[in-house]
């Protein structure tokens, strides 16, 4: 079980999709949907990493399931799409969380590798969505939130997820303008720099450079799994039911970093910090 600020059963009788959920924030996502009510079906490429991550969920005690789901290929979406719909009824709650990038200098990204990341953060978010607005939610409305990324200042390293991942925060409001008249509300969540699973997957130097760069905030820490998987409970829940076309920064305030007053650990106060 995990702790959560929200209340019993907030989500009872939702259903609620997660792409990326066996692990890292897409998991901790999962696990507090789960823990407030919602049957959760939690969605990636890796059946391993599904059924590690679901093994979790279950262990909690919520109502789940596993999906195996290449956002890349519209059958594969499709499908997964379809099952979900037909074993459940339909999606109220959809979370694109699944994505995925690897670090590199512009100059050396080629084709295959742009084209990856493109269609996989921002082809295979749109399509998914789609998907689900077809078959679901055009008509019984729902909820969808976006995983972006803190990119106001562009990322250097990762152009091609930068890249995607701000066409998501624009394609986020140009949905939130059509669909809002289905009761459809779109959000999308940019993390700052968190401490998650995820960056595991880097080599140890590139892990450094994130980690000393996501220092650049007002706590002068990294963000945490719990504290996007709250922001995105709470743009899915209904105290943001007149909230739609946003963008939430959760990144303790890496977006508004100057080195004109940078942050320094020493200087703190020590009771301000809520570590």
């Amino acid at each position: 079980m995990i702790n959560t600020v929200f209340k019993e059963g907030l989500f009872e009788g939702k259903v609620a999709l997660v792409t990326g959920g066996g692990t890292g924030i897409g998991l901790r996502i999962a696990r507090e949907l789960g823990q407030l009510g919602a049957t959760v079906v939690i969605a990636s490429r890796s059946m391993d990493k599904l059924n590690a991550g679901l093994k979790i969920l279950l262990e909690d005690g919520s109502t789940a399931s596993a999906l195996e789901c290449n956002i890349r290929d519209e059958e594969s979406v499709k499908t997964c799409i379809t099952e979900v719909v037909k074993k459940h009824g339909g999606v109220d709650i959809l979370v694109n969380n699944g994505g995925g990038q690897f670090p590199s200098p512009a100059e050396f990204i080629n084709r295959k590798g742009w084209h990856a990341v493109v269609e996989t953060n921002l082809t295979g978010t749109f399509f998914l969505t789609q998907e689900v607005f077809n078959q679901s939610m055009r008509n019984k409305g729902g909820v969808v939130v976006n995983i972006t990324m803190d990119n106001k200042n562009g990322f250097p390293m990762l152009s091609h997820s930068a890249a995607a991942r701000a066409g998501i925060q624009n394609l986020t409001m140009s949905l939130a303008n059509e669909w809002g008249k289905y009761g459809v509300r779109i959000n999308s969540v940019a993390p700052g720099t968190i401490e998650s699973s995820g960056l595991d997957s880097y080599a140890p130097q590139f892990q450094d450079f994130v980690r000393g760069y996501g220092k650049h905030n007002q706590h002068f820490r990294l963000g945490t799994e719990a504290e996007i998987a709250a922001a995105v409970v709470f743009l899915a829940s209904p105290a943001a039911s007149f909230i739609t076309g946003v963008n939430l920064a959760v990144d303790g305030g890496e977006s508004i970093y100057t080195p004109l007053l940078p942050p320094i650990d020493n200087e703190r106060n020590p009771k301000f910090d809520d570590e």
